[in-house]
């Protein structure tokens, strides 16, 4: 009996009138097992017994249609390109067909032939014809239902010789075994292996392709939600959890009594009632949700593990304060670790004005008590500065250090991490966050039991671990992707911020109005943004470029306003003097690119400008916008664009339509695809074929998380389930282990 693993180590020459040329175009294809061959699958499918007629194709509308050519001629052009004319046919009419620079197609397609042709219809010199359109040679085959294979041009390969290929391949290897026990595909009404692949490849109507493919599909997911279940249960098991004790500020009655006294931590501090109490402002429903869930996770004996999503501006940087000072009213430190300068100083500023005078027992000092320390670590720190941050963080005087990378380097050393934040944690690699989890095992504790050797290595715990995104996850991806975090949706925004009034400008006239706009909020004290895409101007990317925009605008429509540059290009010592003064308010107008796409918090700031908006994608359009309306000030957001594509104008609609980050995720799922779906890669077999991250598909990623958690609570090491342990390491190679870092 047949594997798929097994078939994955049968080249494709064992397959009947595959030869070494016909392999090695397959190969070129990324097909090189039967395995390879039976997954490549139809990307289409024709019902040869309801064909759209060539009577029935319209002008400007692109159409597929099934026919036989009567006629074709090789000439060339005045011009000298050259030119091959067909005419085709079907029971309702003729059609002509015209390929330019594609000599090769008069031998592809010469009289007789049968051919699925699909392109846009258009006329010349009275007739309709199709001009370059996509070809798929359908060959005899009588089929009722007919799949179309994507075969690139260059292969040479017809989809109608592929089909015949798959079809002495899934003869020869039946029967194939199935590694999903029987009852969990009873339960969810799903096909075996072997008759999947014959309905996905063979279908004998469209309902047995449907099922086919919902089968195939939940087995990609299967594997998936297997590596992310078995990859919880190894972080579990390896754990070394810190019990922090918590305090009851929120009414809960979260806590524990190691080393920590009733109401927080040791005699009773409770560093976090003392924070929210001096906020000055009441937190949203959401954020006291999250604060509880984080408290929940940090009093017991596992390893925080948790994704805080939240929308822009609702509110997290105040949660992740809060899982923050619990680590340090236990005696324990914390690190939050931002991907760039900016938002970690930003991050800076913003914590050390919400901490205040928060102080905590300090036996050395007089009074007993001392402020909490807290320091920013990036490339930019100063030599003498970055020696004295790091030996507080050695000897426990650091409380809370932000940074960016620069807490990752070997000369960074704790005395006793004991929980990690880590913004936009999309944008740093898995290594990047295993590396900054390591620094936990390699400190100790408050009291300086299993403190590290000289080598850094030591017996210490696991710092809880809380990850934050401001772009929000489509709820299907989440499950997968981030199926082994625990997550917490922060869905409020703070009492009393307006939503920010977005439009899409197409026109002159309304570029006037938006910059008359930026005008009138600077006289009346607030401050505007203007992004551009690119920074120096480029002769091959039409877009305009903020240096030369920054000059342009200072010159004509917004003369006499103070005028500010930010980009990526400038040294870090250049960039926050400008950040600087534009939070002051000595700047009205700051031009950047997307430099200031996170973390840049600005009350005043009340107009963002996108220029070129159409060369954004929703997740940066969003994320820009919510640069303003920070405040309780009404703000504006407008996305310059003349030349917007179908695809663009989705965008930029989607953005007017909605100000729902989580929506917005949605929209751009679907007009974008998932792409590879691991995040950490770009070529390989575990990439999603058939099933989808769209909501589509959302009760078959439930229903595969569930089956997963079945199989791995009966059997933990998959001992008893080899076939599908086989089949990880093969779709998930090396990925496998080092998934189990992330």
């Amino acid at each position: 009996m047949s594997t798929l693993v097994a078939l994955g180590d049968v080249s494709v020459e064992r397959v009947r009138r595959i030869g070494p040329r016909r392999a090695d175009a397959l190969r070129a294809m990324g097909i090189e097992s039967v395995a390879d061959l039976l997954m490549h699958y139809p990307r289409r499918y024709v019902d040869r017994t309801r064909q759209a007629e060539v009577a029935e194709m319209k002008v400007g509308e692109e159409s597929v249609v099934l026919a036989e050519v009567i006629s074709s001629r090789y000439r060339r052009t005045r011009g000298g390109r050259a030119l091959v004319e067909l005419e085709v046919r079907d029971p309702s009419g003729l059609l002509k067909v015209v390929f330019f620079n594609q000599a090769w197609r008069s031998k592809q397609l010469p009289a007789g032939t049968e051919a699925l042709f699909f392109g846009k219809l258009d006329t010349y010199r009275g007739r309709r014809q199709l001009t370059n359109p996509v070809v798929d040679l359908v060959g005899n085959r009588t089929g009722r239902i007919v799949p179309i294979y994507p075969t690139t041009e260059a292969s040479g390969i017809a989809g109608w010789e592929y089909g015949e290929w798959v079809e002495e391949a899934l003869r020869r290897a039946r029967p194939i075994e199935d590694p999903v026990p029987e009852r969990y595909l009873k339960e969810l009404g799903l096909p075996g292996r072997a008759d999947a692949l014959t309905g996905i490849h063979r279908p004998e109507s469209f309902e047995e392709r449907t099922r086919a493919r919902q089968r195939l599909a939940f087995d990609e997911l299967l594997r998936l939600q297997l590596e992310v279940v078995l990859r919880r249960h190894q972080a579990q098991r390896d754990a070394r959890g810190i019990r922090h004790a918590v305090g009851k500020q929120l009414g809960g009655d979260a806590g524990c009594d190691r080393g920590g006294g009733p109401d927080g931590g040791p005699d009773g501090l409770d560093l976090v009632g003392s924070f929210l109490a001096g906020l000055g402002f009441e937190l949203t429903a959401s954020q006291r949700n999250a604060i509880e869930d984080i408290e929940r996770d940090l009093a017991g004996p596992l390893p925080m593990n948790r994704l805080l999503q939240g929308d822009v501006g609702s509110g997290k940087t105040v949660v992740a304060l809060c899982a923050l000072l619990i680590a340090v009213q236990g005696g324990y430190q914390g690190a939050f670790m931002a991907p760039t300068e900016v938002l970690a100083e930003q991050h800076y500023l913003s914590m050390r004005s919400m901490i205040g005078s928060l102080e905590k027992p300090d036996s050395g000092r007089l009074g007993g008590s001392r402020p909490l320390g807290v320091v920013l670590l990036t490339n930019r720190t100063p030599a003498a500065e970055r020696a004295r941050i790091r030996d507080g963080l050695e000897d426990g005087s650091v409380d809370l250090v932000v940074g960016t990378h620069a807490l990752l380097t070997d000369d960074v050393r704790f005395r006793a991490l004991g929980v990690a934040v880590i913004d936009e944690q999309h944008r740093f690699g898995v290594e990047q966050r295993a590396a900054l989890r390591a620094k936990g095992r390699g400190s100790g504790s408050p009291d300086g039991s299993g403190s590290p050797d000289s080598s850094g290595a030591g017996e210490g715990s696991d710092p809880d671990v809380l990850v934050m995104t401001a772009t929000p996850i489509p709820r299907t991806a989440a499950m997968v992707v981030f199926g082994d975090l625990d997550m917490t949706l922060i869905d409020e925004m703070p009492v009393g911020r307006k939503p920010v009034e977005t439009a899409w400008v197409g026109t002159e006239d309304g570029e006037a109005a938006a910059w008359a706009r930026v005008r009138r909020e600077a006289e009346a004290g607030n401050r505007s943004f203007v992004v551009c895409p690119l920074v120096e101007g480029s002769e091959r990317v039409q877009a305009r470029s903020a240096t030369a925009e920054m000059e342009r605008l200072s010159s004509t429509v917004l003369s006499g306003l103070r005028v500010g540059l930010l980009h990526g290009q400038l040294k870090p010592s250049e960039k926050e003097p400008v950040m600087s003064a534009f939070r002051r308010g000595d700047i009205d107008v700051l031009v950047a690119t997307t430099v200031v796409e996170v973390g840049v918090d600005v009350p005043e700031a009340t107009v963002m400008v996108v220029e070129d908006a159409e060369r954004f994608g929703i997740a940066q359009l969003h994320q820009l916008r919510g640069r303003v309306g920070r405040s309780d000030r009404p703000s504006w957001c407008y996305l310059l664009s003349r030349n917007a594509s179908d695809d663009a104008s989705r965008r930029l609609g989607a953005l007017v339509a909605s100000s729902d980050g989580f929506e917005l995720a949605e929209v751009d799922l679907e007009i974008r695809g998932e792409g590879t779906i691991l995040g950490v890669r770009q070529k390989g077999r575990s990439d999603l074929k058939l099933a989808t991250l769209r909501p589509a598909d959302r009760k078959l990623v439930g229903d595969a998380r569930r089956v997963a958690e079945a199989l791995l609570a009966e059997d933990p090491s998959m001992e008893h389930q080899r076939d599908l342990a086989d089949e990880l390491r093969f779709f998930l190679g090396d990925e496998a282990a080092f998934l189990q870092k992330s």
